[in-house]
């Protein structure tokens, strides 16, 4: 290797750290340790001999020399990036999905099937963390993001209208009783606290102020929210989308008509504009915009 050149993988946890500024938030992006991060920082500070980042109290910022220094190596990181992204693309018949972690085991993953029978030349790997894929790093041929779409630069498409309403057991609801939503302040509540739509927001829709002194129970993910409720230990505020398997096996059910529910739209299916010309990856957004009988128009 070139001697005048740091190893990669610095360049790419200093990368990674300047945009976070978070050496935690970095670790978990590259699946690293923070410290592991951290030894990376210090070494590629030893090779340019110079601090890249000053430490404060309330966290990290970019020294100036750093900030310079960003700006050369991010776009050098981005073009190795294409090249590699573009010469991997020269392997026909793979197709590499990441998704968040609820839409791929609540929704993408009973479906998958069909998407075998449909393709089966297509060798698919998926993956699922709630941390967005950086296309930059020519890993991930599409995303499937929540969230609010603003992702500049890339296609977004939204892939289904979803519904969050209440949701509970049977057996729950026959052992407490919901008739008014005021009755919900005397039931065990289950929050998901990454969700867009929180009980606030549903309280007042129906014009109901007030909130249950605690939560039952907290999960940062719809599926453990789910399953709570499933279970029978409380009532989850949830996607109809997300609860389907849920709700049409009888192991949960909208605990009032689903007129009182609020609609949004926080799927997406996210790609840089090039991948599209690959043709799985055409395949696969075709397919998955038939699984709900499309989806709307890309936004910018």
């Amino acid at each position: 290797m070139r001697s005048d050149l740091p190893p990669l993988t610095a360049l790419v946890a200093f990368e990674t750290v300047a945009r976070r500024l978070s050496f935690a938030r970095a670790a978990e992006e590259l699946h690293l340790t923070p410290s592991a991060v951290s030894h990376q920082i210090a070494k590629l500070e030893q090779f340019l001999g110079f601090l890249l980042f000053e430490r404060t109290p309330r966290g990290i910022l970019l020294s100036d020399a750093g900030e310079s220094y960003l700006k050369r190596v991010a776009g050098a990181l981005g073009a190795i990036g294409d090249a590699t992204n573009d010469i991997r693309k020269g392997a026909r018949n793979t197709l590499h999905v990441h998704s968040s972690t609820s839409i791929a085991s609540l929704w993408l993953m009973p479906r998958l099937a069909g998407f075998v029978h449909a393709y089966p030349e297509i060798s698919l790997s998926l993956s699922a963390s709630p941390v967005h894929s950086d296309f930059a790093l020519g890993q991930v041929d599409v995303d499937i993001r929540y969230g609010v779409s603003e992702w500049p630069n890339l296609v977004v498409e939204p892939i289904f209208e979803e519904h969050i309403l209440p949701l509970a057991s049977p057996d729950l609801l026959a052992r407490q009783p919901v008739h008014v939503p005021s009755d919900l302040l005397k039931r065990p509540l289950i929050q998901s606290t990454v969700n867009l739509v929180q009980w606030p927001a549903w309280f007042a829709s129906r014009n109901l102020i007030g909130m249950p002194e605690r939560f039952a129970f907290r999960f940062d993910r719809a599926s453990m929210s789910l399953e709570a409720a499933v279970q029978g230990l409380g009532i989850a505020l949830e996607s109809d989308r997300l609860a389907s398997q849920h709700i049409e096996a009888g192991r949960l059910r909208p605990v009032f008509h689903p007129a009182w529910s609020l609609a949004i739209k926080a799927h997406f299916m996210v790609y840089p504009e090039r991948h599209a010309r690959r043709l799985e990856v055409a395949r696969f957004v075709a397919w998955l915009k038939g699984q709900v009988g499309g989806v709307g128009d890309p936004v910018a």
